[in-house]
């Protein structure tokens, strides 16, 4: 939706009616990913995407009687007998469904558009299926969580759920999530409310603390996956453009006080690579303090339990303390400061796909 987000908020301010369609669920091979958006004006205006355009003429019409009526829609385009497949088939042989509802002004919309403004991470959820049983959120309705803000929309006070705390939860993901909360204990098909969470992440940034050796392929790796790279090392000899070409900024000052200058959120992975606690411990404090979604450390286990009693000392939680990755990366084997810096990456990656 972020890529979206200015067309829906400049048509509005046009006077515009304006429907999204998002790609919600998807079986076997399609075009977009879940989360995929594509936008319509009711003068004809079109952005976005949800199949690079095998069904999208299909999605322009459905949202066009969508926004007549304001009431949303789930659409499931795929490939069977029923379908017309030159009109409406998917090419690549796969299903999704898509949702169509009407955008408006909204002070949730507002909160997206500060999101957006102040690069911070956002969630926003809403219902796609609901049973229609007495009491339960009606489709279409939403809640809107903004990184270090509280949750607004319907949803927020829906009674029985907890959907604010899943989309705490999903704060910094790369990837959306659906829920299904089944009502009033009933587990037959079309019974349970069913929630997407689509995930608004600006673009992602990686903290390194440590010029060492580790960090000079890490930096490399993580700008070719589009990682805005940042190392903070107050050592001359070691933080230099000519050791670290490939990072976007070179910082020669002490890392906590540099850290609490920078953004960090849901959205920045913190690596801190200098084994040394005059650097580890305060950098550390400061990214968990601050909400870093990604917070790793060099050393062994040994050298974690000490640097878990010096945060204690420093008043950190022990619920922060535990996200901790430490020893830092997947265990693949790694010898050499590349096989190391895959590692870790691959693990910043798997945290934020929420893979384990």
């Amino acid at each position: 939706m972020l890529d979206t987000l200015d067309d829906i908020s400049r048509w509005l301010a046009e006077g515009k009616r304006v429907a999204q369609a998002t790609v919600v669920s998807l079986i076997g091979s399609a075009p977009r990913g879940a989360g995929a958006t594509l936008v319509v004006s009711d003068a004809g205006d079109i952005a976005g995407s949800v199949s690079n355009g095998c069904v999208e003429p299909d999605v322009v019409e459905q949202a066009q009687r969508v926004m007549r009526s304001g009431k949303p829609r789930l659409l499931t385009y795929g490939v069977s007998e029923e379908q017309n497949y030159e009109r409406i088939g998917l090419s690549c042989g796969g299903e999704i469904r898509v949702f169509i509802e009407r955008v408006t002004r909204t002070p949730e919309l507002e909160a997206l558009e500060g999101a957006q403004r102040a690069g911070r991470p956002a969630v926003r959820a809403m219902v796609i299926a609901s049973p229609g049983a007495e009491a339960a959120p009606a489709l279409g309705e939403t809640l809107t969580l903004v990184d270090g803000g509280e949750p607004t929309g319907a949803l927020a006070s829906a009674p029985g759920l907890d959907v604010a705390g899943r989309a705490r939860e999903l704060l910094g993901a790369a990837s959306p999530a659906t829920a299904t909360y089944p009502q009033n204990g009933a587990t037959e098909p079309g019974s349970a409310l069913e929630v997407f969470y689509q995930t608004l992440t600006p673009p992602r940034s990686l903290i390194i603390v440590g010029a060492g050796h580790i960090s000079i392929p890490l930096t490399s790796l993580a700008k070719t996956l589009g990682y805005h790279v940042t190392v903070v090392d107050p050592r001359e000899a070691f933080n230099t453009r000519e050791r670290i070409p490939d990072a976007d900024e070179l910082v020669l000052e002490w890392p906590d006080e540099v850290m609490e200058r920078l953004t960090i959120n849901a959205a920045t992975a913190v690596a801190i690579l200098t084994h040394d606690d005059k650097f580890d411990v305060p950098s550390l404090t400061v990214a968990l303090r601050k909400g870093a979604g990604y917070v790793g450390m060099v050393g062994s286990r040994g050298t974690r339990a000490k640097r878990d009693e010096a945060l204690r000392a420093n008043g950190v939680d022990e619920a922060l303390i535990a996200r901790i990755h430490g020893p830092i990366g997947i265990d693949i084997g790694a010898r050499t400061p590349d096989e190391i810096a895959l590692a870790i990456l691959a693990q910043i990656v798997a945290s934020a796909r929420g893979k384990a």
